[in-house]
């Protein structure tokens, strides 16, 4: 399976795609960020994430793209670009039918490191060692993008094992409400 991790940000945006299936070693095939001018307008900045998440997807056909998922931080202004980074990264794969899957960074720390509250620095410390690298991604937005492909590869088997269970759950469920039947007296 090859992913594409997304760490969204307004100003860094970091993306990294890694290869590989769950239990095996995985493969970095690139990392890197996509950088906006902080004095830009929104929309232009907006647009420059959107050709350089394009740029990634041309030149690393990932089959998915894990992006982190958006939580309510103090800082309204970083949370809404945060959340607009994000939703043009999924854009931009739902635009070519590529699936996206959502990861919060508790879940990524978890599956990473073994604790979701583990630090940039054990994050990218394990990242460094699971891909076999010579030193950890720099900036800390490259890392955590690798870090998300990684949590979804390790992931996704038992996701869709327990898709197919709650199908299969519900696709057998007797109705929850029976036809009355008068009974003779």
């Amino acid at each position: 399976m090859r992913v594409l991790g997304v760490d969204p940000g307004l100003t860094r945006c970091g993306v990294g795609v890694v290869e590989g299936t769950a239990g095996r070693p995985l493969r970095m095939l690139g990392v890197g960020v996509v950088r906006t001018p902080a004095d830009a307008e929104v929309g232009m900045r907006l647009v420059e994430i959107e050709r350089g998440i394009d740029a990634w997807l041309d030149e690393h056909q990932p089959e998915l793209v894990a992006v982190e998922r958006v939580f309510s931080q103090h800082n309204v202004r970083t949370v809404m670009g945060t959340a607009q980074a994000s939703a043009v990264a999924m854009l931009c794969a739902s635009r070519r039918g590529i699936p996206v899957a959502l990861h919060t960074p508790s879940e990524v720390k978890a599956a990473v490191t073994g604790s979701g509250r583990a630090d940039k620095a054990q994050v990218g410390a394990m990242v460094t060692r699971l891909l076999r690298l010579d030193a950890p991604p720099k900036p800390a937005d490259a890392a955590d993008a690798l870090a998300l492909a990684i949590c979804h590869i390790w992931r996704a088997p038992a996701m869709n094992r327990l898709q197919q269970a709650q199908a299969a759950a519900r696709s057998s469920r007797i109705p929850t409400t029976a036809p009355v039947r008068k009974v003779p007296r």
